[in-house]
């Protein structure tokens, strides 16, 4: 458990949270204007993090016994380095909370735990607009890779795709 100030911690979340980890997803949903794209429940998110096969993780951050941020990550892969790789899909602070350095202890948290999983690298995305976090990346030493674009695949034509 890492103390962020007097009153907040990070630890890795339990079944128990992951009510508060919808909520917080369905809140940076609204943030990012993608609502209309949010499928997630608590019963969906909770096997694919203390299901019989996990394949993701999350750390939450607590104050007052009340998860006010989380980050939700998951191992990938780098051929060209040969190793494995942390990728944050999420991370979020609640408004109220943001500028005490929790987000800043999420990631560092995060950094830690690829180096100490023996990971070549710690991967994440932004939003090209979100001017403000990627700011604060580049300020905790991330660089940005404006060459690379996603690629996804979804619904139907993932269904398609798959053919």
């Amino acid at each position: 458990m890492a103390d962020l100030q007097s009153d907040a911690k990070l630890r890795a979340a339990e079944p128990r949270d992951v009510p508060a980890i919808v909520g917080l997803i369905r809140e940076l949903a609204d943030f990012e204007k993608l609502t209309h794209l949010v499928q997630v429940t608590p019963q969906s998110l909770h096997p694919h993090l203390f299901g019989e096969r996990p394949v993701a993780e999350a750390v939450v951050a607590e104050r007052d016994a009340q998860v006010i941020g989380f980050a939700l990550f998951f191992t990938n892969f780098s051929t060209f380095l040969g190793k494995p790789g942390l990728y944050l899909e999420d991370l979020y602070v609640q408004p109220a909370h943001r500028g005490s350095g929790v987000g800043r202890a999420l990631l560092t948290h995060l950094a830690a735990l690829a180096h100490q999983r023996g990971y070549g690298r710690f991967e994440w995305s932004v939003l090209d607009w979100n001017v403000n976090a990627i700011r604060f990346y580049e300020r905790m030493g991330a660089t940005l890779m404006p060459e690379w674009r996603i690629c996804r695949v979804s619904d139907e034509a993932l269904r398609s795709f798959g053919r």
